[in-house]
């Protein structure tokens, strides 16, 4: 090299230092929503339990799970899950081991000193859950003397503690990792006698565990929020534009439905009633019934909580309709399908899951498990009456196909001005809507079972 190419080169070579340095800059300003576009992937952190993430049929699901996988396809992304322990997941989000969390995680001032939170997408209070014959809890100072059993590094040892500061004696049995929903089954089974859950999954898991008591709050209502890496505001502004997004198109409240449908409502006798009889006469049938579904197409699960709505799992039930046996079908629709006896099982549950495809097959401008919904109410009400509720539907610019616009229309089909509109008169709307409410409940304790 010449004296006066070292020279060019002894004076270029500061400036590609700049240059590299500006570049360096700017890519940290981006953040990483700039290297999630770049490489067309977006990885979640999140927990392996039943309400963030869990495979099912070799199929992932959760509630935080169908909630990060519509916001990867919001970005037009591929999404890569990853898991850790409770305790592990803002370190692991800091180090550089995803993207964000989505794990159901209460936004608190302990927590956002570490990471940025979303704006909340749902509103929880924490509340102590205890078997239902304990009488001893009505009050905060209630709590004095009890064992406390919680998750350890959870927002509840966080508010727990500040009760105790405030001059509650109580003791606090802190647990390395262990899922709050295995915590409330051990208050089911009598194990422990107390722990503290937050509204949305006490709720839930009194479907599972209905011999279960949600007691007296210990907070004010919080929020849930996703988390992000401080200053990583790109992203954090993506996930709040995708939250108002998803929650204006209707979005955000299907995803919901799938997992916390009606959990408000919780009827505990049935649910008793239900855990018994798929214990003592569900085996009786599961043969028939998986067959039945196998070959058109449904989940056994679903079928057999249908089977439960409609007779209790008794070949013999009737009704004052005249309907009879495990699928509970007419006389008409029995001769359609081919049924000669209907209070034989085999021939009830072939012939009900006949008729469910047929209608099923109906329903193909339904998207996903509206398409599923709309086909229980049908079997329900017939299909004349979800016509009927269509139309209305579609009269009030709503999407005549989708499950959360027949829940509100159909009620109306028993009200004089709608039954003038209807070509088919007068129908109970209400009714559709709670058989499928409940099955949705019975078709969730089953799935869990499964997981």
């Amino acid at each position: 090299m010449t004296s006066r190419s070292a020279w060019k080169y002894g004076m270029l070579f500061p400036f590609l230092l700049v240059l590299f340095a500006l570049n360096s800059n700017a890519g940290e300003k981006q953040g990483s929503l700039h290297r999630i576009h770049k490489t067309k992937k977006i990885t979640v952190i999140t927990r392996n339990n039943a309400h963030c993430y869990y495979i099912y049929r070799e199929e992932p699901m959760g509630f935080e799970y169908n909630l990060a996988r519509a916001f990867a396809n919001y970005l037009g992304v591929g999404l890569t899950v990853k898991t850790f322990p409770w305790a592990d997941m803002i370190k692991a989000l800091n180090e550089g081991r995803g993207d964000f969390i989505a794990a159901s995680k209460t936004i608190t001032p302990s927590r956002k000193k570490l990471v940025d939170f979303s704006n909340g997408y749902l509103s929880v209070r924490q509340r102590v859950v205890i078997h239902e014959d304990n009488r001893t809890i009505n009050k905060l100072v209630d709590l004095n003397g009890k064992v406390i059993h919680i998750r350890r590094a959870t927002s509840y040892e966080e508010r727990l503690s500040e009760l105790k500061k405030q001059g509650l004696d109580f003791t606090l049995a802190l647990h390395d990792d262990v899922p709050t929903e295995e915590l409330i089954r051990q208050v089911a089974d009598k194990q422990i006698e107390v722990t503290v859950a937050d509204s949305n999954i006490a709720q839930l898991n009194r479907r599972y565990y209905p011999n279960i008591k949600i007691g007296i709050p210990i907070a004010e209502r919080e929020s849930l929020g996703w988390a992000v890496k401080k200053q990583d505001k790109a992203l954090l502004s993506a996930i709040n534009t995708f939250f108002e997004k998803i929650k204006t198109d209707g979005t955000f409240d299907d995803i919901y439905r799938d997992y916390y449908a009606n959990v408000q409502i919780f009827d505990r006798f049935d649910l008793k009633k239900f855990h018994q009889r798929i214990n003592l006469r569900l085996p009786k049938y599961e043969t028939i019934i998986k067959k039945a579904a196998k070959q058109y197409g449904f989940d056994w699960r679903l079928i057999a909580a249908i089977i439960y709505q409609e007779s209790h799992f008794n070949p013999r039930a009737r009704s004052h309709r005249g309907v009879r046996g495990l699928m509970q079908l007419t006389k008409p629709t029995a001769q359609e399908m081919g049924v000669t006896n209907r209070l034989d099982p085999e021939q009830s549950v072939m012939g009900g899951v006949r008729y469910l495809r047929r209608l099923y097959q109906r329903y193909d401008e339904a998207q996903g498990f509206d398409r599923i919904l709309i086909t229980l109410a049908s079997y329900n009400v017939g299909p004349r009456h979800i016509t009927s509720a269509q139309r209305i539907a579609r009269e009030k610019g709503l999407d005549s196909h989708k499950w959360s616009s027949l829940e509100q229309t159909l009620p109306l089909l028993c009200y004089e001005k709608y039954i003038r509109m209807s070509k088919h008169g007068y129908c109970r709307g209400s009714e559709p809507v709670r058989f499928v409410n409940r099955i949705l409940a019975y078709f969730d304790i089953l799935r869990r079972q499964a997981i």
